[in-house]
């Protein structure tokens, strides 16, 4: 008998594409990212042109119109003005006046739409042809009901200023942000994950990776008391830098104020921005021993190139808060403020993510 060495065949393109997605897929992850980013902008907007009350019905289908004829845009105005916030904030608005606050609740809303439909379309189309690596799918599924769960969150965060109050409750709205932030995050390490994998010489320690992923965990943290700053309009007061109110350390009585001592945390004007504040200080701290730890371990590479680039970030948002603070939050202040935060958030997770494929 005659033995023949018959190796096993090539892999087909179609193999290919199973093993590893295509650039294509990329590009639908970073287009995602990018929208995320624009929602939360748009979300910001929306908050600081107290916008966020004017619609008072959540219709996931038909919402999606806005009033087309003059009766409809009166009829919805009388809806708004049944809410607390008409007569106790705008309660010499007009229909142009109400106009303007619709439209960008009604764009937030909008945007919430398209998010899920270039979600769910594209995921469906790169998983019927095969595009997408079987480990990669049931991240994908994550991100569909993380997107879901937002829709419903951004409805019960609503739904808590439309009585009783005259703005949505703080504590939804950082839980609100929050979850938009996690997705955002998720999607930008999913995208950069993608990269074609190049070999570290030497691979970074992995005490980096470490420190890198509780950095991202101290940014998410950050945004959330920004939430809840916006939240109370808690940048509206104690307007001086680097004390606040005649301190840098406001005396414990005023701090501790309400009771349960719990609820300073969340609805302590002083206390929500003091630790704003402070954890800001702790963020940046953070950001340049992470610099310095990166250049000493890993030497003059790529991970510490990235990691100065965030301390810079870090470093540019703190002065772009301590700007929106002293101004008094105008509009393009507090926007850029959003902004650069998730600028921050998305730089933190690409480092962290390139440090994880480099081993």
């Amino acid at each position: 008998m005659t033995w023949v060495y018959d190796p096993l065949p090539a892999p087909t393109a179609f193999d290919v594409r199973v093993q590893r997605a295509g650039p294509a897929v990329a590009v639908w992850l970073w287009t995602l990212a990018a929208l995320v980013f624009l929602m939360v902008v748009v979300g910001g907007a929306t908050r600081l042109t107290e916008s966020g009350l004017s619609i008072t019905e959540w219709k996931p289908l038909t919402g999606v119109i806005p009033p087309l004829s003059e009766a409809d845009w009166r009829a919805e105005f009388e809806n708004y003005k049944h809410i607390p916030q008409y007569s106790a904030v705008f309660p010499d608005m007009d229909l142009g006046g109400f106009k303007f606050i619709f439209f960008w609740e009604w764009s937030h809303r909008l945007l919430g739409r398209l998010i899920g439909l270039a979600t769910l379309l594209p995921l469906i189309f790169f998983w019927a042809r095969g595009q997408l690596p079987a480990a990669l799918k049931p991240k994908l599924i994550g991100v569909l009901a993380l997107g879901a769960l937002q829709g419903f969150v951004g409805w019960w965060m609503v739904k808590s200023g439309l009585t009783g109050r005259v703005e949505v409750a703080q504590e939804r709205l950082a839980i609100h942000l929050m979850l938009a932030s996690l997705t955002f995050a998720v999607l930008v390490w999913l995208a950069a994950s993608l990269r074609e994998k190049r070999a570290a010489v030497p691979a970074p320690p992995r005490a980096l990776g470490v420190w890198a992923n509780i950095f991202i965990v101290a940014v998410l943290a950050q945004i959330g008391l920004g939430a809840l700053v916006a939240g109370l309009r808690a940048g509206r007061a104690y307007n001086t830098w680097p004390l606040i109110d005649g301190r840098f350390i406001p005396p414990l009585d005023q701090l501790t104020l309400l009771r349960p001592v719990w609820r300073n945390f969340v609805d302590n004007l002083l206390t929500v921005q003091f630790q704003h504040r402070m954890v800001a200080y702790a963020v940046l701290a953070f950001a340049l021993a992470q610099a310095l730890l990166t250049r000493r371990s890993a030497g003059a590479g790529g991970a510490s190139r990235r990691a100065n680039a965030l301390a810079g970030l870090v470093a540019a948002q703190a002065l772009i808060g301590i700007t929106t603070l002293v101004l008094v939050v105008p509009l393009w202040a507090g926007l850029l403020h959003q902004a650069f935060a998730m600028i921050v958030l998305g730089m933190a997770v690409a480092h962290a993510q390139a440090l994880a494929q480099a081993r």
